[in-house]
């Protein structure tokens, strides 16, 4: 009689960087790239992680040796992210990765795209929500920052509803998300954009692909 396979999820890379955006841009951390997105941004960099069928099933306990000595290295906190993670039930990866390291930090980086749902425990939720597929309000309700990336003027209005309603759904929680514009890269216009806006709109800030301008991971 076989022995039971592990959980296991398709991975399309892991590596120990610094995170390049967001409030946490500039820490060392651990980053987990699942397979699997049906979001379909034009702009996406990581259009090779979209198909679950060409990467490699991982056993969980794999990954949380990863993460393990990872963490061991220097690394603050793991990023899980895709792809789109919320396509996979999080909840046993969570489990695993923080049993191996003693409840090292997790974070999440999803669209948050109706109707995903969120599943797994997380110190962290960077939701950068899509104008073609916009998020749920239970992702709108549990995010921690809120990042909209900048290419024309429509994405600064859709930035500002989802603000509104990420708001609405946190009242009288604190703290309030975060809110930052992040310009598309290699968009010129997106970034005289942001950069504007943020300048005449305080409740904003700016944020930039850090590690795409230092040419690391």
């Amino acid at each position: 009689m076989s022995a039971p396979s592990q959980p296991a999820l398709p991975v399309v890379e892991t590596f120990h960087s610094l995170q390049g955006e967001g409030l946490h841009a500039g820490r060392s951390a651990f980053f987990l790239r699942l397979a699997g997105c049906a979001v379909g941004c034009s702009w996406c960099d990581t259009r090779h992680s979209w198909e679950r069928r060409n990467h490699a099933q991982r056993p969980l306990t794999e990954l949380a040796e990863e993460l393990a000595a990872a963490a061991a290295a220097g690394a603050a906190f793991a990023v899980i992210t895709g792809g789109e993670p919320l396509e996979h039930d999080l909840g046993p990866l969570c489990e695993t990765l923080e049993g191996a390291t003693g409840g090292l930090p997790l974070h999440l980086e999803t669209s948050g795209a109706a109707p995903l749902e969120l599943s797994g425990r997380f110190t962290w939720i960077t939701l950068s929500p899509k104008r073609h597929r916009p998020p749920s309000p239970e992702l709108l309700a549990a995010c921690d920052e809120l990042k909209v990336v900048v290419h024309e003027p429509a994405d600064l209005a859709f930035a500002e509803a989802m603000a509104t309603r990420a708001l609405a759904a946190r009242s009288g929680v604190a703290p309030t998300p975060a809110l930052l514009l992040q310009p598309g890269w290699n968009c010129r216009r997106g970034q005289d954009l942001a950069v504007d806006y943020v300048r005449a709109h305080p409740a904003w800030r700016l944020s930039l692909q850090n590690h795409k301008w230092l040419g690391v991971r």
